[in-house]
């Protein structure tokens, strides 16, 4: 495995703008782009992540973003920062290999972020890319409603769902075809997280986009599943990710 840390996707040396590349040792390899959760507040890319390593020994390389977040940044810093990490890869990873697809996703707070970048195009579009670009999503527990901490970035009762412009589901249908998808959440999950994914999963359907999307059901809490492994001691989501890019 090689490594390649503290990489300004902005071209500046804010380390809230940085991600790190860890590559496999083969010359040919899909790439997935991951953004932690933490609601906007917490997490960092150097927090220990099991399914990257595991990642790595399947032949799949990651690059783990970092973005602005809460008190310093507001609404839409972490997503024009999330659109910016996924441009650098996508005109950059070739350097360090043969490219065979690239993914993105991210978890709870990174879902969301994924889910934005996904469903509404303007964000990657303003770095001359488009949704269709991406070889696949992973949206592991995003909010598709307005996010907890962007309602109370505008002083509104965070337990509210809001569909507006910041919620991916607000963008779903304005397009007629989005890449494959992964779509994960807990039955367990945080309050009302289930059952605004099953709204995201309806909407999706009502537009008929049924083909290339996989839904899988975790039991247990919200995203409890990220730093667990299995009766073969391998990482849970690793493999859950692995498995659908694989495909």
């Amino acid at each position: 495995m090689r490594e390649i840390k503290d990489i300004f996707y902005n071209k500046n040396d804010n380390i809230l703008q940085s991600l790190d590349v860890y590559l496999p040792n083969n010359d040919e390899f899909n790439v997935f782009v991951y953004f932690h959760g933490g609601g906007f507040k917490s997490g960092d890319k150097s927090d220990p992540q099991k399914f990257i390593e595991f990642l790595i020994a399947k032949g799949i390389a990651v690059a783990n973003a970092n973005y602005r977040m809460y008190p310093d940044a507001k609404y839409p810093d972490f997503v024009e920062d999330a659109a910016s990490a996924v441009s650098w890869v996508y005109k950059n990873i070739h350097n360090y290999g043969k490219i065979k697809g690239i993914y993105v996703g991210g978890s709870s707070a990174g879902g969301y972020l994924s889910q934005m970048l996904c469903f509404d195009r303007s964000w990657l579009e303003k770095h001359n890319i488009c949704p269709m670009d991406i070889t696949g999503f992973i949206h592991d527990a995003g909010q598709p409603t307005c996010h907890f901490s962007v309602l109370e970035e505008r002083k509104i009762d965070s337990r509210r769902v809001i569909i507006d412009d910041t919620s991916s589901l607000y963008h779903i249908g304005k397009d007629e075809n989005y890449p494959p998808m992964l779509i994960i959440v807990s039955d367990n999950d945080m309050e009302n997280r289930f059952e605004q994914t099953q709204l995201l999963i309806s909407t999706l359907k009502h537009f008929g986009h049924t083909k290339n999307i996989e839904y899988i059901v975790m039991n247990g809490t919200h995203c409890s599943y990220v730093g667990a492994v299995n009766e073969n001691g391998e990482s849970v989501f690793g493999k859950i990710i692995s498995d659908f890019i694989c495909k």
